[in-house]
């Protein structure tokens, strides 16, 4: 991975509506992002994977009016995933972890896997009951794996840009999504960049002595 090109460029907000990403690179990052590690490997997430036009025309159409410029940009673009997370977690989804972990033979021993099973329990009322910020914590899972893919697709030559311009109620409705326990949480659109529409200027940040902290 070539960090220095991706540190000193802006992502691509336009794509290139000719180009498709092929269905071998598609099956990487999906297989990486089924991958994606988060907090107790509570898994909140559900991905929906558009890349028919009639899919990204939904979506496009749901976006809300004050976020209509963003159709464009998933209608261009080669795939969008849209990136739900669950609006609670309900034993039952705790008991599907925890089995499929067994299952998979996560830890070497029962006793290991006991022992975590009631410290995750734990944690989780911790969540619900102390800090009242369930929600918020799974929404903070979504965002990790997304950066992970972000730098994923960065390492097979993909562009990979979030869009939070949207509105959540009017694209839970179209796709049914609230139904299934969830809420959409971010879009992440997938493809090739409009070279004629790429930003050559720097990037703009704060400078490390305002960033870091060396103790």
């Amino acid at each position: 991975m070539d960090l220095d090109k991706i540190m000193n460029k802006h992502l691509s907000r336009y794509f290139d509506g000719s180009k498709t990403i092929p269905e071998e690179t598609i099956q990487q990052l999906l297989k990486f992002l089924r991958s994606a590690p988060t907090s107790t490997n509570i898994q909140p997430n559900h991905f929906i994977v558009l890349s028919t036009r009639e899919g990204k025309e939904k979506l496009a159409a749901n976006l809300g009016e004050r976020f209509a410029d963003n159709a464009e940009k998933i209608l261009n673009a080669s795939h969008t995933i849209i990136m739900t997370t669950r609006a609670d977690i309900p034993a039952q989804h705790l008991d599907a972890v925890f089995g499929k972990e067994r299952a998979d033979g996560r830890f070497p021993t029962p006793e290991k896997q006991e022992r975590w099973e009631y410290m995750t329990r734990d944690f989780v009322s911790l969540r619900n009951y102390t800090y009242k910020d369930t929600y918020h914590w799974m929404e903070k899972q979504t965002y990790m794996v997304m950066g992970l893919l972000m730098m994923a697709a960065a390492e097979l030559g993909v562009e990979a840009m979030p869009l939070e311009g949207f509105d959540p109620v009017t694209v839970d409705k179209a796709f049914g999504i609230r139904e299934t326990g969830h809420t959409t949480t971010v879009l992440l659109a997938l493809g090739y960049p409009d070279v004629e529409k790429q930003y050559h200027t720097p990037i703009s940040r704060f400078e490390s002595e305002q960033l870091f902290t060396f103790a």
